[in-house]
């Protein structure tokens, strides 16, 4: 997410520099690749790269081959196939043991279609999108290399593709990638040849919601900042609660635990984590926040406490559901002997991470089959 939002803010940076710029994204891969398809690189004619492919190996050569479609303007596809000893004759020894397509364009501010604009209206908005790009054309077919079709937020559908049926056929797959929220890869055989496309979902920023303005909040705030999430600190104290004291956070919230339904808006995207370090505040917290749909909800803490609070809450009446208690990550973080508030920080910004992803949280070394499902 970080790299998107450094993209585009370089794109906006160099609008009127007089420089060309050039765009590359990873549209498709087989084997086992250190990117997954929709990673990006930008490129300006200067020189400066923003983004990554691969681990370095590939990034030298798609500069090169960006050279010519800036020039040119005809957008391309370059394929590196590191299962083949040609690797080792091209001199990369990447060592990937994995095939990707990069498609490389020029990107321009003044375009019909200009799917920079719609990125970044998907990030603005901090909701979902899809985009659809044609990257492979094979006979004779309405549709041409680099055209598009987006899905916006409100669920408006643009296309520049001129064949109807075939618009038809990727809006249907982009409604559904977007349901499924997965990204993939469409191959459309057609009466006069054959389409693939590369169905992006556009995922806006992770909005974390922190409970708790105190101390340890701070690497919290900053660490979710360098993943690109959309950081909202919530505390009622005013004197800890401060821009001064969280210049990084994207919101900074004043409100009272009972008050904070009327304060954020939680949804079944938001992670929330609990760190007030005050049990009745807690207390309070989760009487809006457990019959919330957050997707995550971690607690900070001993188990004892949390089962403590539980208990009161059950006193009161409120006693949490199957699926609430399913969402619920306490003593949050994940077990990596964190002890210092940065470490602590560590340990559940990768257990949200794994949570998000689908993932376990348990070493790759114990890990059987490829790194990505």
């Amino acid at each position: 997410m970080k790299e998107l939002q450094n993209i585009l803010k370089t794109f906006e940076q160099n609008k009127n520099s007089g420089q060309r710029t050039a765009l590359a994204t990873l549209v498709k891969a087989q084997g086992s690749t250190y990117r997954r398809p929709g990673a990006r690189m930008l490129m300006t004619s200067q020189g400066q790269m923003v983004g990554s492919l691969s681990g370095g190996c590939l990034e030298g050569d798609v500069f090169e081959q960006a050279q010519a479609v800036m020039t040119s303007g005809k957008p391309i596809v370059v394929q590196y196939d590191t299962m083949s000893d040609e690797d080792i004759i091209w001199g990369l020894g990447l060592g990937c043991n994995g095939i990707v397509q990069i498609f490389i364009e020029r990107v321009e501010e003044e375009t019909p279609l200009n799917h920079l604009e719609f990125l970044n209206h998907c990030l603005q908005q901090r909701q979902a999108g899809v985009l659809a790009t044609v990257f492979y054309v094979e006979g004779q077919v309405k549709a041409q290399v680099g055209t598009r079709l987006m899905v916006y937020p409100d669920g408006r559908v643009n296309s520049d593709i001129e064949d109807t049926d075939l618009v038809a056929q990727i809006r249907d797959d982009a409604w559904k990638a977007l349901e499924e929220t997965r990204s993939t890869v469409k191959a459309y055989p057609l009466l006069t040849g054959k389409v693939e496309v590369f169905v992006e979902v556009i995922q806006p920023p992770v909005p974390l919601m922190i409970f708790g303005a105190g101390h340890d909040a701070v690497p919290l705030v900053h660490l979710a900042q360098e993943l690109g999430w959309y950081v909202t600190v919530v505390d009622s104290r005013q004197s800890e609660n401060t821009r001064e004291r969280f210049p990084s956070a994207d919101e900074v919230v004043l409100s009272r635990p009972e008050g904070i339904g009327e304060s954020v808006l939680l949804d079944n995207r938001t992670v929330a984590v609990v760190m007030t370090h005050n049990y009745l505040h807690d207390l309070e917290l989760l009487k809006s926040l457990l019959p919330s749909c957050v997707r995550y909800l971690g607690i900070l803490g001993p188990k004892s406490r949390t089962e403590k609070l539980f208990q009161d809450l059950q006193e009161q009446g409120i006693t949490p559901t199957k699926t609430q208690l399913q969402n619920l990550y306490s003593p949050v973080g994940l077990d990596i002997g964190a002890d210092t508030p940065e470490e602590i920080a560590l340990s559940i910004v990768a257990e949200i991470q794994a949570v998000l992803a689908n993932y376990s949280g348990g070493s790759l070394r114990h890990k059987l089959g490829p790194i990505h499902d």
